[in-house]
Formats: structure tokens, sequence, C-alpha cells
């Protein structure tokens, strides 16, 4: 038995709004870049769609009854911006916004505790025509919107996220086109990336103003290690990894810089920002929060692009169905520098999990997933680990408590604790799921 984990830390499952609702265009909903996204042939995996998904929007209340069986204390969910603006901006839609008063108002009678991103990747697509995150004005849009959501939801939500990920809307969108948008250009994603991080230092600023509650940022972070043998261009190229994808958010929003390796990442699409304007990105924050899924031991590569590094499979490596190592002691070792380097922020896990192979249908009413019990338990380990070390982690969050439309995967690739028959919708826990709820009734101590 290990000592359990401090007082008031919390349990919890993440999702995301276009992965797991489905009735995209309901009850008034605008278009998202993603509805369309989607409809474009050959961008996801077998033509799946969030037309239907895992039917959140029609199921919200047994989704919630079965968080509670779980025990979870918290439950991390996105808002669809389309939904509450159709436009993007202008006239709220009251009856989509109603849908997350009713989901927070459900949680809060279940005692879950509401943590809102405000955005996750699906933007209106009336401000995608106009640019999206290319336009200067986006920034302020954000603002405007995250006022509705705050107007509506703070007496209730105790916490809130401005983005998730920001590096993955940037690169997956802007540089390699695999994500929504789908555009392939450096100059572009350079500008993404500023854009994202000055629409978060306006939405934190919109929230001193009339929130009541705590605000914080989401980033994902894949340490980037060297093999034993590394060389110097390894070691550089490990170096520009870790700029672009691990500080190129952090840095700005916490220490008012840009990793000045980033200058030789994007080379002359880098722009190059007035200091005043980059300082401004700095504004305090109540938490960070890691999504954390693997490590790359990474080496030297000329041919590739934007960074000169690629990742190197590890023999004896335990691997995902995304290809992704088992790696749990890069998680407690994350945390511990994120505390250090960060100023000592309060965080928390707000994403981690693994897609391993689960059937198509439940095999009489079961799914046994040892593999997914594994990784669960071995992160959550990790995660003690780091609190012993000294890092203020105050919550964890499985991802995700559904297997869902994994964007341009489609549903290929099952990542929940919960399992969805696709055809039926029927929810089965699996094995996993049992071993998360013994974990929280045991608050940890049964490691």
């Amino acid at each position: 038995m290990r000592q359990p984990f401090p007082p008031g830390f919390l349990w919890g499952c993440a999702t995301s709004a276009y992965q797991i609702e489905g009735s995209p265009l309901a009850d008034g909903a605008g278009v998202s870049n993603w509805h369309r996204f989607v409809r474009t042939p050959g961008r996801v995996l077998g033509g799946d769609t969030g037309d239907i998904a895992c039917d959140h929007y029609r199921r919200m209340k047994d989704d919630v009854a079965l968080m509670r069986e779980l025990g979870l204390a918290t439950y991390r969910f996105s808002i669809a911006w389309n939904r509450v603006l159709p436009s993007g901006r202008g006239a709220v839609n009251a009856a989509g916004l109603g849908f997350y008063e009713r989901l927070v108002d459900e949680l809060l009678a279940a005692g879950i505790q509401p943590m809102v991103t405000l955005h996750h990747w699906d933007l209106p697509s009336a401000l995608d025509d106009r640019g999206g995150w290319l336009n200067p004005d986006m920034p302020d849009w954000f603002a405007d919107y995250a006022q509705v959501c705050f107007k509506a939801l703070d007496d209730r939500v105790p916490m809130w996220v401005t983005l998730n990920e920001p590096w993955v809307v940037a690169d997956g969108g802007f540089m390699h086109g695999a994500l929504a948008p789908g555009h392939k250009s450096a100059f572009e994603a350079a500008i993404v990336a500023h854009r994202l991080m000055q629409a978060h230092a306006k939405g934190v600023q919109a929230y001193r103003a009339i929130g009541k509650n705590r605000i914080g940022l989401v980033v994902n972070i894949e340490p980037k290690h060297l093999p034993a043998d590394a060389s110097e261009y390894d070691r550089h190229a490990a170096g520009l990894a870790d700029a672009y994808m691990n500080r190129q958010y952090l840095d700005p929003a916490l220490l008012g810089r840009y990793p000045h390796e980033l200058r030789e990442v994007f080379g002359e699409a880098w722009p190059d920002w007035p200091a005043a304007e980059v300082e401004a990105l700095k504004v305090p924050v109540d938490f960070l929060g890691l999504n954390y899924y693997t490590r790359a031991v990474v080496r030297f590569d000329p041919k590739a692009w934007p960074v000169p590094a690629v990742p190197q499979r590890q023999p004896g490596g335990i691997y995902t169905e995304t290809g992704w190592e088992l790696h749990p002691q890069s998680l407690a070792d994350t945390l511990v520098w994120m505390h250090e380097r960060y100023g000592g922020l309060p965080l928390y896990v707000t994403e981690n999990g693994a897609a391993f192979y689960d059937p198509p249908t439940a095999i009489n009413g079961r799914v046994d997933d040892p593999l997914r019990v594994h990784y669960l338990r071995t992160h959550i380990a990790a995660v003690q680990d780091a609190i012993q070390r000294g890092a203020d982690v105050r919550g964890y969050c499985a991802w995700s408590l559904f297997d869902n439309l994994e964007w341009a995967l489609g549903f290929a690739k099952r990542f929940g604790l919960v399992h969805v028959d696709f055809q039926t919708q029927r929810r089965t826990p699996k094995a996993s799921a049992r071993f998360y709820a013994e974990v929280i009734a045991a608050h940890g101590a049964n490691l």
C-alpha cells in the first residue's frame, strides 16, 4: 500500500465537445471548422464524422450518472463555441448555451466539480472564413466569447481553461495540415501560435474583470530524450524540438518571452514580434494543466521539418496503438520540471491515457484492457512520485471517459475507460474503469 494522495486531490476524467457530443447542428448551433473538415475527402480515417460520436448531447444525464458511479470528483469538458455563438460572435444561442448550463447543474447535483475548457480545437466556421486564428481580431473575438460563458456559468464553475493544447492547433492545423483547417505553412503556424497566446492572455484578463474562481492554461508536453550515444547534432536537434513543442507556449504565457530557438526552427517565417507585445502575453494564471501521453527519444535528421529531429523506437518498450511509448517516469519528471521552471504554480494532470486494442463490441458485458490498467497504475504512481519530489499537483484527469472520435484517426483508436459500441451507443465500463474507481475510492493508496 502506498500513502494516499493529499487531501482535496481531485480525481476526474476528461473529454472534448466535438469528440463526444454528436448532434453538431442541433438547436441552432452554427457549423464548426471540424464539421467541415471531416467532410473533406481523405482528411479523416474511414470518413468518420462527429455527427453522432458518443451521442452525449442527447444522453448527457445518463452519462453523468455513470460518472457518479465511477466516483469522479471532477469532470473536464469543453464548450463548443459554435453552439453558444453560431456566427462566432454577436447573438448568443440560448439553446446551445442551455445545454452546458444543464450539464453543469447535473454534475453539481451528482457531487462532481466541473472544469470547463473554452477552446478544444473546434472553431466556428464563420470565423474560420474570416481567417480564423490568422486574423488579428481573433484574440478579441475569443475574449468576447469567453465573457459570455463566464457570465452564464462562473457562479457554478470553479475551474476554467482558456485553451487546450495550443501547440496542436498551430502544428496540426497550420504547419502539417493533419487537423482542421488543414493548412501547411510555417509562416501561418508562427502567426497562429502568437494569436493563440494573445487569445489566452485576453481571455484571462476578461475573467479577472468578472470571474470569481480560477482560470488556467492546458498544454501538451512530450519530453525530448537523447539516445545513449547522442552526438552534438542530436543534442542540438533535441533542444530545438523541446523549444518548439514544450516551451513555445509556456514561456510567453508565464515568462513573457519566446524561446530563442524558435528563430532557428521557423527561419524566415518567424515574425519579429514587438517586445512589448510579447511581454503582454504574460498574465497571472491560477494553475497549469498538463496533458501527458509519452516521451520521445530523438536523433538528428536533416530531412525532418520543421525540427531536424525524429523519434527512435526503443527496444523492449511498450507502445500504444498510436505508436506512443509507455514511459511514466517522464510524467513525474515533467511535473517537477514545470513546478521548478514556472514558479511553483498549482498543477493538474488534465489528460493522461492510452489507446490499446479493444473489441468493437463488449464480450459478455465485459471489456478487459490489462495494458490500459497497467498504464493507469504506473502513471498515477508517477504523479504521486512527483508530489513527493515537491511538485504541487492537485488533480488527475484520465483521458478519456469514453471511446470517442479521435480527430483525424476517426473511431479507429480507443482511449476510453468506458467502451462505446458505436452501432448501439451502449456504454460498458472497461476493467480500467473499475480499476480507476477503486483508485478513487482508496484515494490512491491501493496502487
